[in-house]
């Protein structure tokens, strides 16, 4: 599993797309944790209630809208927050989402 996902630029990472992204639950909830963590984990790591193939599509949809990181090692792939990046492009937005009330 050596193939590199296609990711957004920082310059072509769109509020649209991130907002859109994180307005389903269950993404939220992704970020939210990865967020927590901190560092890159395997895909499958969090646990939540869904399908290995409801996970792959939020997944796309976060790395996609330039909210996510997700690089191959061996064979997992590793996802962490694109914090830097949209902390840069939008100061305080994904602090202020991620710890608004569930």
């Amino acid at each position: 599993m050596s193939d590199v996902l296609p990711h957004p630029l920082r310059d072509e990472i769109r509020i649209e797309a991130v907002l859109h992204a994180l307005a389903d639950p269950m993404r939220l909830r992704m970020v939210r944790e990865l967020d927590r963590i901190g560092t890159g984990v395997a895909c499958g790591a969090i646990d939540l209630p869904i399908t290995k193939s409801t996970r792959t599509h939020h997944l796309r949809t976060l790395r996609e809208a330039g909210v996510i990181h997700v690089r191959p090692d061996g064979t997992s792939r590793i996802t962490t927050v694109r914090r830097t990046d949209l902390d840069a492009l939008y100061p305080g937005m994904l602090d202020a989402i991620l710890k608004a009330e569930r």
